[in-house]
């Protein structure tokens, strides 16, 4: 990289020619990478010296400095290596040569290619660091190298820019994480919002003076070896304040099967921040943020302030309901002016007293007259010629096909084939002879022939849609010959394939040797030509459907006679063809007119053009051809090839027809090759670009001009100009200019005119691009079989501007765009097919092909294969660009070439690019000839079956129609409103209540029910024996019991044990580290009878502690325990060597471990002396990260208890089974206290046994008959998945769930439908009634508020508009309508609970019309936060709080979720109608963007949805962007698939626009043991650099 400094245009001309000397040796593969950058090294050394003290030029000025080059595109390899001579003379020779022309065929341009570099200089000035996407290096898919074909010069470039690829000196990335550690730098955006609205740390102001580090300078880090970064911040995050450290993220993903709870960075609610690690740098959340992660951010948001293309002014309004497109046209738009076109007629056709009446006829004619001379010359692979068909052979075999075909196939009687039969012909490129006899042959027996390309796999691209094709023509027959039959694909057995999507066909062989040679009397019936078919040619639309253009005998003759006029072509001519002759120009002159003419035609094949591209040139030479029909990469390949040769001489052509002269880019092609081969005696007036369409056939062609004669003036076009589809010369800007030159003029008895592309044929006035439409004769008559779309295309009459048509006589839509020039001559510049409509502009494939060739593509494009489609997505086209990468393209080289390529395009086009992909080299499907099939390359993409493995999407660049963001309206509701009732402002208040709780008639309930502790002694004494709990293990076996008694006395056993110990006073805190169990219940009851306070915390998991114990530490210390209840083995764990590695273990409260107590009872069994006095504490860690402990009082613990009670029907002589996590919530209630309470049996079910035995839980209810169970979504999900396909199996083993009448689901969210009705479904099978699944819900401040019992209506379900509900309504639909959202009701609200929702800022109620928070009221309210500070104050608002208005004396509690009140059409208990509460998720983790309100979870859904490979989801802010991460099912190579899936389906399904997609390994994103996504923490561990992603991408 010693050139670093050098500004190459600068160097003396002897130096630069050396340079470019030595970067085509490298191109060519004659010197290694090291030995080119030493000897350039060598070349610059003298001029870096007088440079050293200049600045480094910016990365982005990388002109050359003669034209720049870049491989060569699609079809296949040029000249091979043996070409290629080390003599230095030659090459300097061959290089004055190629400069001119050492791109891309099709669309090399000089001139292009330095506007380009112009407009990327201009961009050079603020040059942005766009951010470089992290990749994990196991992604990097390298192309196979075994379908790599070995470079050539065809890719070559022989003047490759100097190119700097990165401003100033590179810094290595120890260098710049040092120096931004030791700047103390935090990349957090300082400008942008921090989310939650936090106020920003006072030192992150710090980090405005650091550097910013170069864009590039990390590399990827695997496994094995963390960042630096992260490692340096590991060493930071020792906590300084002696509070409460952070418990450690683990580094490594966790298996799923762990689940762990993680607290955010342990800020405990009440615990003000600033206490906490007060010097350590955070952003909004606590988070370390001087990691590479918010660095890109940084820069992602750096860029997006970037101003934008302008919005369209009112594209959208969003009226809260509706979204209305209201597109606005721009005023300063470019508007056509001329006067309305008048048609261009063609010279007449003219009579000749000898046209044949048919082609036959003339075939005929020279077979009897003239069957000596030569038709057809074929050439073997080396270009030599293999053999020469005369006019004789072809008729007398053409005719034995005939026969062979009319009358020898299949047994006597029967006839297979009959005239206007349609045939497939089946050939390949290199075998003409046999084509041409085909071809005649099935004209002589008046069959159709249908050519196609040769089938080579099963896999091919567009090969189901030649079925189509096949299908369409009624296709039952396939010609070929036998060499090409051999080659096949076979199956095992040795038939031919049945290729996808084909009809079944019989396959017929056509080599002499098989054909039936005719009796004397039998002639070949020749009518004369009419209007019935005569061929079929194929042709692929934009969407890639093949269709048959089917040509009439008429039509098939004028047009050889239109030909024979316009090229003037004489008999015995010699015509060199270098195009596919079965279809379009190779078949219209090289097999139709010739014979016509009896003309001389020498057939070079693809496969010769591509190992030796002078081929044709030679043959002209040779034979003196008068003709030549070429495409534009023949002359492109021939110039690159050509080495001097004297002897070669072009004098001879009259004519070089060039058959893709319309394509705008073909000009530079032309130019070039004129220069290289005039000195061998080409006329510059022989070149004769045409315009050709399968549907017109020949629309123009230029004749061939007077020697001498002045040629024809280009038309130098405004590309902005184009785009709103009008002509204007190009003045001002020259970077967008597009030179075009003239396809010549109409075809002889032809008429033409210009319409406007789409809607009706309306006439373009003179300065308008339209399409062309001809009437003629010589034209096709239809899409074979396909009458609907036959109409709109052969079938056209133009109509003026007032809508008239303009006259009777239909014209033929020709897919090729263009307009009437001066003399009217006729341009043409783009197809129909290529078009890209973006927001009312129009862009064309072929020119942003050709602006992304001229950004220097020579290290990244591999030969410049690439591809241009768009997309629909969100109510307009997107473009998508996909291109080829070369084996050895370094990451850094694609990323650079693909922002350049975005800058350029936006530059020149002035249009946005929505996702630019580079995949391996040779993976894109290729059409027949080596192209690129673009239809396929689309679907591919769309399916996301592309396989990339370079991708940039820009959807913020080019997404301008997002609906405008909300501004938050004023509440419907107000004070003012007057109160009717329960109506407000019409509507009805959203509240509803469970039934009563009724009073309690007998003293001696109310006794044993006050306390828990006495229930236990009561029932201890009244039926000691009955059993209350039964624990399972694994294999479904009780493996313990636990009678009334036997709870009773383990619990005093407990409770001596406790008051025994000094220092564990009454009132103090007691951590129960217990597994699911009886022992966490006989605890539990012993810490009451002693008078402490127990807290229920999930032991750490023995195999993975450093991720799980610093949580039972956080908790410990929070609720400042006396002590520590715990078995055997976990007291071991806690004071392990393991365990000193996350936690300090010297500072453990006591631990008393209860397995071996001795046999003791407490002196007194301790009794409260009020109600309202603590029992417990509930902790838990929420889903946002947030650990929060409440206050459950004895009065509480009775109401709940009862609640469920009469809810659930539970009594004594029940039994329900229960698979739930026992710490925490309802879970907690149900396995530890409501059995004491109500007396029924408990049959305990561990979820973690699950994982080693899935049926347990589904055979226990069978097994014991449960009427009513209890679950958790990760046990409901554990057995869809695991056992969804074995219902037989279950069905086999006698299980059987007809006994269950609820199976409810305990959850703190919002029902996840899908989850339950697939469960439902599945289990269907073994008698689970679809009625039995249902939901409960509580929150913190509420254990329970809903929860289907037993007497209730069936769970309702809603069908919402998603729409609405972001702006907080709520808006019924029908099931199946567009953007609905589908809710269950969470369950029948439990007895004695109120709800009310409420505007979560005005603190109003709302009518039931809105989304709001939602409050309850009710005698099981938690008390308040237990927190170390005591500071409740802060909180207290949570649990005691009232309505602004309303009803401002009652208490209620927040619970922190959103939802709404819905009066369904059923009935409850009462009789009244039942009010359902419908939650939609929690206020904490709503995403605010755009002034609306966003559910993670409907985001995510979509999210899974997009791609089969994506598992799991998660969705979080930051900054203001929004942040995917998905889980990769599939293999690594699927990762970059999901990026632009992801992306789209979020814009169409949620309008937001994705700003970084994260794609990781399964297992990555935390799920806690409710099975709830932590996306907070989640969030953490990103911007931290921990989660060791496949792939982030940045869109821009």
């Amino acid at each position: 990289m010693a050139e670093r400094g050098v500004e190459v245009s600068a160097l003396p001309q002897e130096v630069r020619e050396q340079l470019a000397e030595l970067d085509l040796e490298l191109s060519e593969g004659d010197i290694t990478q090291k030995g080119y950058e030493k000897k350039r090294a060598k070349l610059l050394a003298p001029y870096l010296a007088q440079t050293q003290n200049l600045a480094p030029p910016p990365a982005y000025d990388e002109q050359s400095p003669g034209p720049s080059s870049a491989p060569v595109p699609e079809p296949g390899p040029g000249p091979s290596n043996s070409s290629s001579s080390s003599s230095s003379r030659q090459r300097r020779t061959r290089r004055r040569h190629r400069s001119s022309g050492t791109r891309d065929e099709r669309y090399r341009s000089d001139i292009h290619t330095e506007a380009v570099q112009a407009a990327l200089a201009k961009h050079k000035e603020e040059k942005m660091a766009l951010p470089m996407p992290t990749k994990r290096r196991s992604a990097y898919v390298q192309s196979p190298i075994d379908n790599c074909t070995p470079p050539d010069s065809s890719s070559s470039s022989d003047d490759e820019a100097v190119s700097s690829e990165s401003a100033g000196p590179q810094h290595s990335p120890d260098t710049w994480i040092n120096s931004s550690l030791h700047a103390s730098s935090t990349s957090s955006s300082a400008s942008s919002t921090l989310s939650h609205g936090e106020s920003r740390p006072a030192q992150a102001a710090q980090s405005q003076q650091a550097p910013p580090p170069p864009a590039f300078a990390h590399p990827p880090h695997s496994h094995s070896q963390p960042s630096a970064l992260a490692e340096a911040f590991a060493a930071t995050r020792i906590d300084p304040g002696g509070g409460v450290g952070p418990p450690d993220v683990p580094s490594q993903a966790q298996a799923r099967g762990s689940r762990v709870d993680l607290p955010t960075n342990a800020v405990v609610r009440g615990m003000s921040r600033g206490q906490s690690r007060s010097s350590m740098m955070e952003t909004a959340d606590g988070v370390p943020v001087s990691s590479r992660v918010s660095t890109k951010i940084q820069q992602l948001l750096n860029t997006l302030k970037r101003p934008k293309r302008p919005e369209l002014s009112e594209f959208f309004m969003d009226d809260q309901e509706e979204i209305v497109e209201v597109p606005r046209a721009d005023p300063n738009t470019p508007k056509p002016e001329g006067r309305q076109i008048i048609p261009v007629k063609g010279e007449p056709l003219g009579v000749v007293s000898n046209w044949p009446p048919a082609l036959q006829a003339a075939l005929a004619r020279w077979g009897a007259t003239q069957g000596k001379s030569p038709a057809l010359t074929a050439l073997d692979i080396t270009g030599k010629p293999l053999y020469t068909l005369t006019y004789g052979k072809l008729w007398s075999r053409s005719v034995k096909l005939a026969y062979t075909l009319l009358n020898k196939l299949g047994t006597k009687n029967e006839q297979i084939l009959k005239p206007g039969d349609r045939v497939a012909l089946v050939y390949p490129n290199s075998d003409p002879a046999m084509f041409w006899v085909a071809f005649y042959g099935c004209l002589l027996a008046e069959v159709i022939p249908v050519p196609i390309e040769v089938p080579l796999s099963r896999k091919d691209a567009g090969s189901s849609q030649v079925g189509f094709l096949l299908g369409s023509c009624g296709v039952g027959l396939a010609l070929t010959s036998e060499i090409c039959l051999k080659g096949l694909p076979k199956t095992p057995t040795g038939e031919i394939l049945q290729f996808k999507g084909w009809p079944r066909l019989k396959w017929v062989v056509t080599d002499s040797k098989y054909l039936t040679k005719p009796s004397k009397d039998w002639q070949p019936h020749i009518p004369t030509a009419n209007t019935d078919t005569a061929y079929i040619e194929y042709k692929a639309s934009k969407e890639g459907t093949v269709m048959g253009v089917a040509v009439s005998k008429v039509a098939l003759l004028t047009h050889c006679q239109a030909l024979t006029q316009a090229c003037n072509y004489c008999e015995g001519e010699t015509l060199v063809n270098v195009l596919d002759f079965k279809k379009d120009m190779g078949l219209w002159h090289g097999v139709l007119t010739s014979v016509m003419n009896r003309i001389h035609t020498i057939s070079v094949p693809y496969a010769v053009m591509k190992a030796c591209p002078l081929s044709w040139v030679q043959r002209v030479h040779i034979h003196k051809a008068r003709v030549a029909l070429v495409k534009c990469r023949d002359l492109h390949w021939a110039m690159m090839a050509h080495k001097d040769q004297r002897e070669t001489s072009l004098a001879s052509l009259r004519m070089l027809i060039v058959a893709d002269g319309a394509n705008p880019w073909s000009v530079s092609s032309c130019d070039a090759f004129l220069n290289v081969f005039q000195a061998h005696g080409l006329k510059p007036e022989v070149i004769c670009p045409c315009a050709t369409s399968p549907e017109a056939m020949t629309v123009a062609i230029r004749r061939p001009g007077v020697p001498g004669a002045p040629l024809p003036a280009r038309a130098v076009l405004s590309m902005t100009g184009l785009s709103h589809g009008v002509i204007r010369v190009n003045t001002e800007d020259k970077n967008s200019a597009l030179t075009v030159q003239d396809v010549g003029h109409v075809m002889p008895g032809a008429l033409m005119c210009i319409v406007k592309p789409d809607g009706p044929p309306m006439l373009c006035k003179t300065d308008e691009i339209g399409e062309i439409v001809v009437n003629s004769r010589a034209g096709g008559t239809m899409y074979y079989g396909l009458s609907g779309v036959t109409k709109n295309t052969f079938e056209v009459i133009p109509v003026n501007a007032s809508g008239a048509p303009i006259g009777e006589i239909p014209f033929v839509r020709s897919g090729l765009l263009g307009f009437v020039g001066p003399g009217s001559l006729i341009f043409v510049v783009g197809k129909n097919e290529g078009l890209l409509m973006v927001s009312g502009r129009r862009h064309n494939a072929d020119d942003l092909v050709a602006t992304a060739l001229a950004v220097e593509p020579v290290k990244t494009v591999y030969r410049g294969r690439i591809a241009v489609f768009s997309v629909t997505v969100f109510f307009d086209e997107r473009i998508v660009i996909v291109a080829e990468q070369r084996p050895d393209a370094s990451e850094e080289d694609s990323f650079q070439w693909m922002s350049r390529v975005l800058q350029a395009i936006d530059s020149i086009h002035q249009v946005g690019l929505y996702c630019l992909a580079l995949v391996p080299a040779n993976t894109l499907p290729k059409t027949p000839l080596g192209g690129i099939h673009i239809s396929d390359t689309k679907q591919l993409f769309l399916e996301g079956a592309l396989h990339p493995c370079n991708i940039l999407m820009c959807p913020h660049t080019c997404v301008t129609n997002m609906p405008k963001p909300r501004q938050k309206q004023p509440v419907g509701v107000g004070p003012a409103s007057i109160m009717v009732g329960n109506l407000v402002a019409g509507k009805r208040i959203a509240q509803a209540a469970g039934r009563d709780l009724g009073l309690i008639e007998d003293q001696d309930l109310v006794r044993k029910h006050q306390y828990l502790t006495e229930a236990l002694q009561w029932r201890a004494q009244t039926d000691p024996d009955h059993t209350l709990y039964v624990l399972l293990n694994a294999k479904g076996v009780a493996v313990c019991t636990a009678t009334c008694v036997q709870l009773h006395k383990r619990a005093e056993k407990i409770a001596a044990a406790l008051m025994e110990r000094s220092g564990i006073n009454i009132g103090e805190n007691v951590v129960l580290l217990y597994p699911p169990g009886i022992d966490l219940i006989a605890a539990f009851y012993g810490c009451l009878y002693a008078g402490c306070i127990p807290v229920t915390v999930r032991p750490p998991h023995p195999q993975n502690l450093s991720a799980t114990l610093p949580t039972v530490r956080m908790i410990i210390d929070v609720s400042k325990a006396a002590c520590i209840l715990t078995t055997q083995v976990l007291t071991r764990i806690l004071r392990s060597k393991e365990a000193a590695a996350s936690v300090n273990i010297k500072t453990w409260p006591i631990i008393i471990d209860t397995d071996d107590l001795p046999r003791k009872r407490p002196p007194t069994i301790y009794k409260p002396p009020n109600a309202e006095v603590i029992a417990y504490l509930d902790f838990s860690v929420s889903t946002t990260g947030m650990l929060t402990g409440v206050k459950i009082s004895h009065a509480a613990v009775s109401a709940l208890c009862r609640s469920i009670k009469l809810q659930c029907e539970l009594y004594s002589s029940r039994q329900i089974a229960i698979c739930l996590d026992p710490y925490c919530g309802l879970g907690f209630v149900l396995w530890c206290l409501a059995s004491v309470y109500s007396g029924h049996q408990s049959i305990l079910i561990p979820p973690m046994e699950l994982e080693s035995s899935l049926t347990l839980w589904l055979s226990t209810l069978s097994q014991y008959r449960i009427r009513d169970t209890f679950c958790s979504y990760s046990v409901m999900e554990l057995c869809t998945k695991g056992l969804g396909g074995q219902t037989e199996m279950l069905r086999a083993r006698g299980v059987n769930l007809s006994c269950v009448r609820s199976c409810v689901v305990i959850a703190e969210e919002r029902p996840r439908l899908a989850l339950t009705h697939s469960f439902s479904k599945l289990f269907k099978d073994i008698g689970l009634s679809t009625r039995a699944v249902s939901t409960a819900f509580g929150s913190r401040v509420n254990l329970a508020i809903c929860l289907q019992g037993t007497t209730g209506p069936d769970p309702s379900t809603v069908y919402v508009d998603m729409k609405s509900l972001r702006h907080d309504r709520v808006r019924l639909v029908e099931r199946g309508a567009p953007q609905s959202l589908s809710l269950m009701e969470s369950g029948t609200i439990l007895p004695g609970v109120r709800v009310i929702i409420v505007n979560p800022e005005t603190r109003g109620p709302l009518g039931d019309s809105h989304l709001g928070e939602i409050w309850v009221n009710s005698p099981h309210n938690a008390t308040g936060y237990y927190t170390i500070y005591g500071e409740e104050n802060l909180q207290a608002d949570h649990f005691n709080t009232k309505l602004s208005f309303g009803d401002p004396q009652t208490l209620w509690a927040k619970t922190g979720y959103l939802g709404f009140v819905k009066r369904t059409e059923l009935t409850d208990s009462s009789g009244d109608r039942h009010d359902a509460l419908f939650v939609v998720g929690s206020l904490d983790e709503t995403l605010e963007l755009r002034g609306l309100r966003y559910h993670p979870i409907d985001i995510e859904t979509s999210v899974s949805r997009a791609h089969r490979s994506i598992g799991e989801s998660a969705v979080f802010t930051w900054t203001n962007l929004l942040v995917v991460v998905a889980e990769l099912c599939g293999s690594e190579q699927d990762a970059l698939d999901l990026v632009p899936l992801v992306t789209n389906v979020v814009l169409e399904e949620h309008h937001l626009i994705v700003g970084v997609v994260v794609i990781v390994d399964p297992g990555v994103i935390p799920i806690n043991s409710r099975g709830e996504k932590q996306r907070m923490h989640l969030r953490d561990s990103f911007l931290a650099d921990q989660l060791d992603p496949i792939y982030v991408a940045y869109n821009m």
